[in-house]
C-alpha cells in the first residue's frame, strides 16, 4: 500500500479537477439557456459546496469496505458528472421542470464529489501522519481546482464544446475508479475485485462511446431547442454560435438568444445606424461600431460615399470570423468586414474605451446585446458612456440599441435615464422589428439633438423614408416614459440588469 500513496494523491487532483469541471459546466449551461449569468453560477457554486458538505458528512456512515465504496462513488460521478452536459440540453428541451433536473444534477454530483475526499483521507490515515494528510489532500484539492478554472474557458468549452468536456471528465473520472481496483487491491476483498472492473469498464465504454457521438448528441440536443434546420454551430471562448435556417431567412443565435433574422433585420439595423448618421451636422468621416460583430451595422454605415475610417469592436472573433466566412452571412452584410475602410478589433469595449488613445469619431454605433447580466450590464453605465464621450468629438451623435419600451419599459427608460446623466441630451425612438416586436433605441449628442428629418437621397434604404424617421420618435402611451422614478444605471448598482430579469421572465 505504501507504494500506491503518492498515486492515491494523483487521484486527489484528479478527482477536484473532474469535480469544478462539472460545477463549470453546469453554470455555464444554465446560463446559455436561462441567462442571468450571475444568479445561476451564484446558486450553482452555492448548492455544489452545500451538496459537498452534506456529502462529507454522509461519509461517517460508511464504515466499512471503504476501498470499494470510493471506488463506486468514482463510477457514480462519471456517470452523472460526465452525462450531466447532453442531460441538461435535452431536459431544457423537453421538460417545463428544468430548473428541477438541473438543481437535482448539481446537487447529486457535490454530494458523491463530497464523499470521495474523506474516504480517500480514511484510507490514506495509517498511511501518513494525520497533520501531513490533510496538508497534501488539501493542497491537491485547490491546486485541482485551480487547474480545472484556468483551464475550462480558455481550452475545453472552445475546444470540446459542453458536452465533449462533460464526457471526456466522466471518462477521466471513470479511469480513476478503474486504477483504485489495482492501487487498493489489499482493501478489496478478492470475491468483489473482478466484479469492480468489469462495471469501470461498462462505465469508461458507455463514456467513450458518448464521447464518440458527442457532435450527434450536441446537435439532436440543439435541434430539439431550435424549430429552424442548424446550418452552422461552434463554441467560442466566450458564447455558443447557433445559425439556424427556415421558410424565412436565415437566423443568428448567440448562447439561444435570437440576433436577427434576415427577413427583417433590415429593419432594426436601419433604425439603429441612420438617424445617428444624418443627425451629424456634416459629413460623418469616422465611425465607431461598437458589438455588432455580424457586420450588418457597418453594411449601413458603409452605405455613406463620405465615410472614410469604420472602427468595429466586438469581443469575440469567433463572430467577426463567421461574419465574413460563412456565406449566407456574408452575403448578407455585403462583406462589410472585408471593406478596406473596416478596422476589425476583438476586445471588450468596455476595456477599449478605457484603453484607447483620444479618437475624434463623428458618429458611434452601439449594437450590444441586451444587458441580461451583469457583464453585459455594464456597457449601458454612466461609467461607460463617460468613457464613450471621452472619444468623441463634441458634436458628435451616438445612437444605442436599447430593448424594448413595451416588453422592458422600465429596463428602456432606464437606459434613457443614464444616458441623460452621463451628460448627453437625448433623443428616444422606437420601430417595429417583426422578430422582436416593438424595439427602443437612444439618439445622443452632447448639449442636445435634434431630430433628423430629411435622408440622403444617395443612401439606399429598404425601410425608412423621411415620414417614417420622423415617426418612430413618437411614443404611444404604453412605452413612453412611466410615471415612477426610474434608477439611473451604475457600476456599483446595475439598476438595469435588475429591471430587465423582472420584465423579461414575465414571458419565459
Amino acid at each position: 500500500m505504501n507504494r500506491s500513496v503518492p498515486l492515491l494523491f494523483l487521484n486527489v487532483f484528479v478527482i477536484a479537477t473532474c469535480g469544478l469541471i462539472y460545477e463549470l459546466l453546469a453554470g455555464t449551461l444554465a446560463s446559455y439557456v436561462l441567462g442571468d449569468s450571475v444568479t445561476q453560477f451564484s446558486i450553482i457554486i452555492g448548492l455544489y459546496l452545500f451538496a459537498m458538505g452534506v456529502g462529507s458528512w454522509l461519509s461517517r456512515f460508511i464504515e466499512s469496505h471503504l476501498a470499494e465504496r470510493f471506488i463506486d462513488i468514482e463510477l457514480a460521478v462519471a456517470i452523472l458528472g460526465g452525462f450531466s452536459a447532453p442531460l441538461l440540453f435535452f431536459a431544457f428541451a423537453n421538460v417545463s421542470y428544468f430548473s428541477v433536473i438541473l438543481y437535482g444534477v448539481v446537487f447529486g454530483i457535490g454530494t458523491l464529489v463530497g464523499l470521495e475526499i474523506p474516504l480517500l483521507m480514511r484510507i490514506l490515515k495509517d498511511e501518513l501522519d494525520f497533520k501531513e494528510l490533510v496538508a497534501r489532500v488539501l493542497a491537491l484539492d485547490y491546486v485541482g481546482a485551480l487547474v480545472a478554472s484556468i483551464l475550462f474557458p480558455i481550452f475545453f468549452v472552445p475546444t470540446l464544446g459542453l458536452v465533449r468536456t462533460s464526457l471526456v471528465f466522466g471518462i477521466l473520472n471513470a479511469i480513476v475508479g478503474l486504477w483504485g481496483t489495482w492501487l487498493l487491491v489489499p482493501l478489496i476483498k478478492p470475491g468483489r475485485l473482478l466484479f469492480l472492473r468489469i462495471k469501470a469498464a461498462i462505465v469508461i465504454t458507455l463514456l467513450v462511446i458518448g464521447a464518440i457521438k458527442a457532435d450527434s448528441l450536441t446537435v439532436l440536443a440543439e435541434e430539439s431547442l431550435f424549430q429552424e434546420t442548424i446550418i452552422h454551430a461552434q463554441s467560442s471562448q466566450y458564447q455558443r454560435i447557433i445559425v439556424t435556417r427556415g421558410r424565412t431567412g436565415f437566423s443568428l443565435f448567440l448562447n439561444g438568444n435570437l440576433q436577427f433574422n434576415s427577413f427583417d433585420e433590415y429593419r432594426y439595423h436601419e433604425a439603429l445606424v441612420h438617424p445617428a448618421m444624418i443627425a451629424f451636422e456634416g459629413d460623418p468621416k469616422r465611425v465607431l461600431v461598437l458589438g455588432g460583430g455580424d457586420g450588418l451595422a457597418v453594411r449601413e454605415v458603409l452605405k455613406y460615399p463620405t465615410v472614410e475610417h469604420v472602427t468595429l469592436v466586438d469581443l469575440d472573433p469567433a463572430i467577426t470570423d463567421l461574419a465574413k466566412d460563412l456565406p449566407v452571412l456574408a452575403e448578407l452584410n455585403k462583406n462589410a468586414l472585408t471593406d478596406k475602410r473596416v478596422e476589425v478589433i476583438n476586445s471588450d469595449a468596455y476595456v477599449w474605451l478605457d484603453r484607447a488613445e483620444s479618437a475624434d469619431f463623428d458618429v458611434a454605433i452601439l449594437d450590444f446585446p441586451d444587458p441580461n447580466n451583469f457583464a453585459l450590464g455594464k456597457l449601458y453605465s454612466t461609467r461607460f458612456y463617460k468613457l464613450l464621450q471621452a472619444k468623441l468629438r463634441p458634436d458628435s451623435t451616438v445612437a444605442i440599441q436599447s430593448t424594448s419600451p413595451l416588453y422592458a419599459r422600465n429596463s428602456y427608460w432606464c437606459i434613457v435615464t443614464t444616458i441623460e446623466a452621463s451628460g448627453f441630451g437625448v433623443r428616444p425612438y422606437q420601430t417595429t422589428v417583426p422578430s422582436f416586436g416593438i424595439w427602443g433605441y437612444v439618439l445622443a449628442k452632447n448639449g442636445g439633438v435634434e431630430i433628423p428629418d430629411s435622408i440622403p437621397e444617395n443612401v439606399p434604404l429598404a425601410f425608412l423614408d423621411d415620414e417614417s424617421m420622423k415617426g418612430m420618435f413618437e411614443f404611444p402611451v404604453d412605452t413612453s416614459r412611466p410615471d415612477i422614478e426610474i434608477e439611473i444605471n451604475r457600476l456599483d448598482n446595475q439598476a438595469l440588469v435588475r429591471y430587465y430579469e423582472a420584465e423579461w421572465r414575465r414571458f419565459e
